[in-house]
């Protein structure tokens, strides 16, 4: 049973500057400036002057974008310890963000949304074009500070916006150093990024000058988020996290999953917002399952993301490992078993036991929240219709996944998830071309693909006549 309480609730802050602190010691490592809402201002003003040189030539945008894109590549070796030292994560995960941020700026650098023309009959020759929106707010969460800092910006970027962009104040400084990689490629003040405290976010997101807010965080920031943009009738797009069920069917192999279904749950340490958060195993393999997942748990090599051994990083910061705390202490209170974990590592940092409940009710706020960390939930069910009702009956709507041997069965079940994206037999990967959106609780727009350079457009439209 978790008792210790985290040391440091927050960064701390030292004069104009606050202190980023190691996850994986939890101390104080570096600084970033702690900027002021009164800053944006001339943040967005100068974001809105750049606007109007960067949207006029593709041609050029597609270059910049992909010098810069070499340019994240050559920085990787800079780049990734930093991010790992402040994030948490093992350093070739930090690679391997690193590598799919380069990815993502050549894709899009890449898409042409060319004007179409339409035809309804009528001697008139109408043809649609695309614009871009103006300044866009990218506001970014501390678990995939650059993968998702470059989901944001490389559409908008591409599509002729200039962005401005804050990352969380746990994780300011692998996202600065990015922005100095890139703003070596690109016009100045295309690209700006800003850290600080709120209300500094909030400011940002309600800026009358930001014409597009793209926001990945919690559902209750989220709403703020959108009434904020909502003044200036400001577009958004909303990633608001997940509760992803992972649903095993009678005829699924316990062993051969067993690996896939782990890591879909830990990788990052639970920290994904399309990670499987619940496991739903048919009563007659129940107890297989919990073993064959708790025998993983227990083996995973834990510690500082820069140790080469390390499998699994720290939580990374001290709210969300108190958060992670009190979920996994509720439900053994409410008569849970840990399988394997089920308490905060005895050592310095943000470090919690990978962590395996079973017997948890089915109401524990571990199983109906988002936990999103180090611990994972199985439950038993006796028919499928059992197991899809409870798999939908969250308020989140992320992703989902089906997991067997019948791969047409296995299909026909995810057709029935309600959420946005639903995996058999694995979870959680996406490529560059695919959407990428939720349902209910989970979010609002669609990012990823050409749908994601479409949301950073707005259509313009000219009719002609055939002749004068």
């Amino acid at each position: 049973m978790p008792t210790s309480q985290p040391r440091q609730p927050t960064p701390g802050t030292v004069g104009e500057r606050f202190a980023v602190l190691d996850p994986a010691t939890g101390e104080p490592f570096g600084e970033a400036p702690d900027q002021q809402p009164d800053e944006l201002d001339a943040v967005v003003g100068r974001a809105h002057e750049a606007w109007r040189g960067w949207r006029t030539d593709r041609d050029a945008r597609t270059a910049a974008l992909l010098t810069a894109a070499d340019a994240v590549e050559a920085a990787g070796t800079e780049i990734a310890p930093l991010l790992t030292r402040e994030q948490g994560k093992p350093l070739a995960e930090s690679y391997a963000e690193i590598a799919r941020t380069a990815a993502r700026l050549r894709y899009f650098a890449e898409l042409d949304p060319g004007p179409r023309p339409l035809s309804d009959g009528r001697p008139v020759r109408s043809e649609i074009r695309w614009r871009p929106l103006g300044p866009v707010a990218a506001i970014v969460p501390w678990n995939f500070p650059l993968q998702l800092a470059s989901a944001k910006l490389a559409p908008a970027l591409a599509a002729g916006n200039t962005v401005v962009l804050k990352p969380s104040p746990f994780t300011p400084l692998a996202t600065r150093l990015l922005g100095s990689v890139l703003s070596a490629a690109l016009p100045e003040d295309v690209l700006t990024i800003v850290t600080g405290h709120e209300p500094l976010g909030a400011r940002l997101a309600s800026h009358p000058g930001i014409r597009h807010v793209t926001f990945t965080g919690s559902v209750p920031t989220g709403r703020a988020v959108a009434a904020g943009a909502a003044a200036s009738l400001g577009r958004v797009t909303l990633e608001l996290g997940g509760n992803d069920a992972a649903v095993l069917l009678a005829d699924v192999d316990v062993e051969r999953i067993a690996d896939r279904l782990f890591w879909a749950a830990f990788r990052n340490c639970g920290q994904v917002c399309m990670a499987v958060k619940r496991v739903y195993a048919p009563a007659r393999l129940y107890s297989d399952v919990v073993e064959a997942l708790a025998q993983r748990a227990k083996a995973v090599v834990v510690g500082a993301g820069l140790d080469p051994g390390t499998e699994l990083g720290p939580v990374n910061n001290a709210p969300q490992l108190a958060r992670v705390e009190r979920y996994t202490a509720q439900a053994l209170a409410d008569g849970a078993r840990a399988a394997a974990g089920g308490h905060r590592l005895d050592r310095p940092g943000y470090f919690h036991a990978p962590t395996i409940l079973a017997d948890v009710p089915p109401d524990s706020p571990v199983v109906t929240e988002e936990q999103f960390g180090p611990v994972l939930p199985v439950l038993p069910y006796r028919s499928l219709d059992e197991a899809v009702e409870a798999a939908n009956g969250t308020g989140f709507g992320l992703g989902g996944s089906v997991w067997g041997t019948d791969l047409d069965r296995a299909e026909a079940v995810a057709d029935r998830l309600e959420c946005g994206t639903a995996w058999i037999n694995h979870h959680a990967e996406l490529s560059l071309a695919q959407p990428f959106a939720g349902i209910k609780d989970s979010g609002l727009g669609v990012a990823g693909g050409p749908w994601g350079l479409y949301g950073n457009l707005r259509p313009f439209v000219v009719h002609r006549p055939e002749e004068a």
